[in-house]
């Protein structure tokens, strides 16, 4: 089997004296991005009382597969914003992504915390819910890479990667603070006053989030390659890009994509549903077991982007996917102990290998695809492989032990997808640590 290690056709030396990001800059995509996945992850967090709210059943499972089903809903509606954003920021710049990703994901999430349930409207609480989270769907389906382009593009060439930690370690931020935000309601509140209001209220305050991103995120500059890339298109010098390096760009976004995000909701969602439906902890036990890993998962972002930038993407995503391959059916059988201390170094190894995916995939949506197509590229590439692969992830994780019996079976689908990623990267990942952003 060959390895690729030539650069994409886009390289070229990288242009010197670059400014630096403004802390402007990293605050406002920051706090943006934050509020887009806080939002986006306390749905997985409550997953088990709304599906009891919205998809109400006696059948044991029912209700949280059906809830998971919907959580699903959001990735499939992310390749539909990704083809409806990504064209914007190609054409009118990534800071207007930007502000229509942050303005409508609040909106959709205040809607959803403000929704009354089954008992109230009938069926058509569920569908409302459905539609919601496909529009919550969209709106992510064009932050994530729109915030990824907006740092590493206005990063100095040698700091790309510690600049796409950013968006990767304030979506960790989110991720923890939601998971503390869930384990404070559930010990504070009685299973009553969560399942009547309790679980409403981090939806609802997320439109506070959402003006304070909004007015700072309006005050940016776009991006010097967005505006070099106008400058080219108005003089009619801007390359075109072939077929073949648009397929080969397209199907490496999927894969390194489909690593991250697939191992991202085992950890990030699935694990706490699995910790406490599965195993029958406390739901305030295992939302603390996963707030520690969650912790060790921030810490890591910063370090990795330090490391990339000094070594390069290729080897540490190839090293992330052959540790989620051979890691993944160990990482379960220390969940499934039961023992604290075990499922902690479980979801800690796991941490650590999606940690190193997360920054890698940011930094490689940018550098593989050429500038001209970035935003649609990045955003569909990186949507696609959600919608198909790690939405559906924890409702499958959920339905194969719900079919076999056995605990350990959705580990199977982790390294099964983990393989696949690693094949593809080994074969077409060359290193893109020097490509010019600017070109194409």
């Amino acid at each position: 089997m060959g390895t690729a290690t030539t650069a994409p056709s886009h390289a070229k030396p990288a242009p010197p004296g670059q400014p630096g990001l403004s802390r402007k800059q990293v605050l406002a995509v920051g706090i943006g991005n934050f509020m887009e996945w806080f939002d986006f992850a306390i749905y997985g967090y409550f997953a088990a009382v709304i599906g009891s709210i919205y998809f109400p059943s006696d059948a044991a499972g029912v209700s949280l597969l059906s809830s998971l089903a919907v959580f699903a809903v959001g990735f499939v509606s992310r390749p539909f914003g990704a083809l409806i954003l990504g064209p914007i920021g190609d054409r009118f710049g990534r800071k207007t992504v930007l502000m229509i990703t942050v303005f409508g994901m609040g909106v959709f999430t205040t809607l959803i915390g403000l929704l009354p349930g089954y008992a109230t409207l009938g069926i058509t609480a569920p569908i409302l819910l459905v539609i919601l989270r496909f529009l919550q769907g969209m709106m992510v389906g064009g932050e994530w890479s729109a915030a990824g382009i907006f740092l590493v593009e206005s990063a100095p060439a040698h700091r790309r990667a510690s600049a796409a930690s950013v968006v990767t370690f304030t979506a960790g931020i989110a991720f923890l603070v939601g998971t503390a935000t869930a384990a404070a309601i559930n010990a504070n509140l009685s299973d009553e006053q969560v399942y009547s209001w309790g679980w409403r209220v981090p939806f609802v305050l997320s439109i506070v989030m959402t003006f304070i991103a909004v007015f700072i995120r309006r005050k940016l500059n776009d991006t010097p390659v967005y505006h070099e890339l106008q400058e080219k298109k108005a003089n009619h010098t801007l390359e075109r890009v072939s077929s073949k390096d648009k397929f080969n760009a397209f199907v490496l976004s999927f894969a390194f994509s489909a690593l991250f995000l697939v191992s991202l909701y085992f950890f990030i969602t699935y694990a706490n549903n699995h910790l406490v439906s599965v195993l029958g902890l406390s739901k305030t036990n295992a939302l603390w077991l996963c707030s520690a890993s969650l912790v060790v998962y921030c810490i890591l972002h910063p370090l990795v982007g330090r490391f990339s930038d000094r070594y390069g993407r290729r080897k540490l995503a190839l090293f992330a996917a052959a540790g989620l391959t051979v890691m993944a059916y160990p990482i379960f059988l220390l969940m499934n102990t039961g023992k604290p201390a075990l499922i902690l170094l479980g979801l800690t190894i796991l941490a650590f290998l999606v940690a190193i995916s997360a920054v890698m995939n940011v930094v490689l949506l940018v550098e593989v695809f050429p500038a001209s197509i970035r935003s649609t590229g990045a955003a569909l590439g990186h949507n696609v492989s959600s919608a198909l692969l790690a939405g559906p992830g924890p409702f499958i994780a959920a339905a194969l032990i719900q079919y076999t019996g056995n605990p350990n079976v959705p580990a199977w689908y982790l390294a099964a997808v983990s393989l696949a990623s690693l094949l593809i990267l080994y074969t077409r990942l060359p290193e893109t640590q020097h490509v010019d952003l600017s070109a194409g």
